[in-house]
């Protein structure tokens, strides 16, 4: 989700973020799997010893919910724009993966969140600006592979008609229309599921408007 929001939680709850495979502290693999992510979710929650509220966005959105059916640790499941079933475009991660393997990583972050993220110039200087942007460069070899893992995550209703956790589904007034599809089919398929709308913003709302994001993750997680 970002450290952008922190500041806005953390005075009120305890705030533990994952760093997922292949990011920041955590370390990396031989081999991919869109199962282990959801697994590394769970058992960094399952550790925690107590109810939480999962928060997740885009692809963490994607792998929160796949882990919500593998623990028992859930008060409330927050879902900001799941990003599984997105159509990739093969010749824009190419062209990042090229950037990776010369290691120009900067180049490689701003190629994908300009063509295949389709983020503002606005969105991708606040992203620039942030204090996690070195990080997020260093993260630039996991942006393809989670995209494709993405793409490749079909949701099949049957599995969720016993996840009853609370669910709050985040959508972007100004999101691509692919987002509303995908938040829609969750919200389908979930039982206990509400959709709410962040007006006038679009998928990195976590970084333009996170006093905006916070309100609606506390107002939820606390009612």
């Amino acid at each position: 989700m970002g450290t952008g929001i922190r500041p806005y939680l953390e005075d009120r709850h305890r705030v533990v973020g994952v760093q997922r495979r292949g990011r920041g502290r955590s370390g990396d693999g031989p081999g991919y799997s869109f199962q282990r992510e959801a697994e590394d979710v769970a058992a960094v929650f399952d550790s925690l010893g107590a109810p939480v509220a999962l928060v997740g966005h885009s692809f963490g959105a994607d792998c929160s919910l796949e882990a919500s059916l593998l623990t028992t640790s859930l008060s409330r499941l927050i879902l900001y724009e799941p990003a599984f079933g997105s159509s990739v475009d093969e010749t824009i991660l190419g062209r990042v993966d090229a950037h990776v393997a010369a290691g120009e990583l900067e180049q490689a972050t701003e190629t994908y969140l300009r063509d295949a993220a389709q983020l503002s110039p606005r969105e991708i200087e606040l992203l620039r600006s942030a204090p996690t942007w070195n990080e997020r460069v260093r993260a630039a070899h996991t942006l393809t592979r989670e995209d494709r893992a993405a793409a490749a995550y079909v949701l099949i209703p049957g599995r969720f008609t016993e996840m009853t956790v609370p669910t709050l589904l985040l959508l972007g007034s100004e999101s691509p229309p692919g987002f509303r599809e995908r938040i829609e089919t969750v919200d389908a398929v979930l039982p206990n599921s509400t959709i709410r709308i962040l007006e006038g913003q679009g998928h990195a709302a976590s970084v333009i408007a996170p006093d905006l994001l916070a309100a609606e993750i506390l107002a939820f997680a606390e009612a």
